[in-house]
């Protein structure tokens, strides 16, 4: 077996080892700096790691993990998979930079998870007209402006099957993250867009052949869905689901989130409507205004001309709320927080002192532009 074959092995095992998890994983790394070193490592060595107990020490020293690796890396090669170790410098930098990022990643196909701009979509199962129709029409504008964008999604029925089919109607490239191994697809109705995913995306997981779509296993998938992401887009959810799930662990790894609307008296849109209301996502009514809260476009704003009148009485984050105004013609309250570094509560009075000296005006849906 060659240096690279044993490398990957070792990688393989780490994640097989039944009690260590992805944080644990990255312990014994960041402590003892390779894979294989792990297993090479006295059992007196290992209980030093931060996490591992004797039972853990006993379980990484366990021949049997090697023996389910061996396994796994022979489907990998005949299979013709990629894979991503946590400390490669291609693994997705986005992904990395989330606590529980899985240590190894298995992929087929051609897109880069590290393009510069990535978003995921995700929403309900049954989905109606309404959320198919936004998903179609939201990926046509979006790919007129940026072709090369990245679209994830988890290829379930409803929102996420939509939401692959459309980026493949335009051209886009998107992946769909798997709850299971490579060695099927779940559901298998979806077979077909799957096999179309593999000429442009492709299909990621972090499971390895053999494992089941288990219900557990979604939630899982879901981080990774929310992490590689520079935003995650929520187009219908009832009350409860894994895109709800998806929402909140974008907004724990300080992504961006974002929630079609709907009307109230619609199941499915209950669960985007109280997203929108508790302030864990922004409104979103259109590609254009997407594109706007991201700050894409800052630099066409840069390069129009405009003629501002000159406020020699600023504070110094009214300063800072005008620098980012005159750059962006407008930004959500929540936005203009997260940008300028200080709470919501602190930033009210400031833009309301503001609207008093006439800098800038609120627009509906809680942005803010100047005047």
């Amino acid at each position: 077996m060659d240096n690279n074959l044993t490398k990957l092995l070792y990688q393989i095992a780490l994640t097989q080892i039944e009690g260590v998890g992805d944080i644990l994983a990255r312990n014994l790394l960041d402590t003892i700096g390779d894979a294989e070193e792990i297993f090479k490592s006295s059992k007196k060595s290992l209980i030093t790691v931060k996490g591992i107990s004797t039972y853990l020490a006993d379980a990484i020293l366990d021949t049997k993990v090697l023996d389910k690796a061996e396994k796994e890396l022979s489907f990998v090669q005949k299979n013709n998979i990629r894979t991503f170790f946590y400390l490669d410098e291609d693994y997705c930098y986005r992904l990395k930079e989330c606590i529980d990022a899985p240590i190894l990643l298995y992929y087929k196909g051609e897109a880069d998870l590290n393009v510069s701009k990535v978003i995921s979509i995700v929403g309900t199962r049954k989905s109606t007209n309404y959320g198919n129709d936004f998903c179609d029409n939201f990926l046509s504008e979006i790919a007129s402006a940026y072709p090369d964008i990245l679209v994830v999604s988890g290829l379930a029925y409803g929102i996420d099957i939509q939401a692959h089919k459309a980026a493949l109607k335009y051209n886009l490239p998107t992946i769909g993250v798997l709850a299971h191994g490579l060695d099927r697809i779940y559901p298998l109705t979806h077979r077909k867009t799957a096999v179309e995913m593999l000429e442009n995306g492709g299909l990621l997981t972090e499971f390895s052949s053999g494992t089941e779509p288990d219900k557990f296993n979604f939630v899982r998938r879901n981080r990774i869905v929310a992490g590689m992401a520079d935003a995650t887009i929520v187009v219908q959810s009832d009350i409860k689901g894994g895109s709800l799930i998806t929402a909140e662990l974008a907004n724990s790894y300080n992504k961006d989130v974002f929630a079609l609307p709907g009307r109230v008296t619609d199941k499915e849109s209950v669960g985007c409507n109280m997203l929108i209301e508790d302030n864990k996502a922004i409104l979103l009514q259109s590609a254009e205004s997407f594109i706007k809260h991201m700050q894409w476009d800052v630099n066409k704003q840069l390069n129009k001309p405009k003629q501002r009148q000159l406020f020699l009485d600023l504070s110094t984050d009214e300063q800072a709320v005008y620098d980012l105004l005159a750059a962006i013609e407008s930004l959500h309250i929540n936005l203009i927080a997260n940008q300028i570094g200080i709470p919501v509560s602190n930033l009210l009075p400031t833009l309301l002192n503001m609207e008093m000296k006439g800098i800038v005006r609120t627009i509906p849906g809680g942005s803010y532009q100047l005047l």
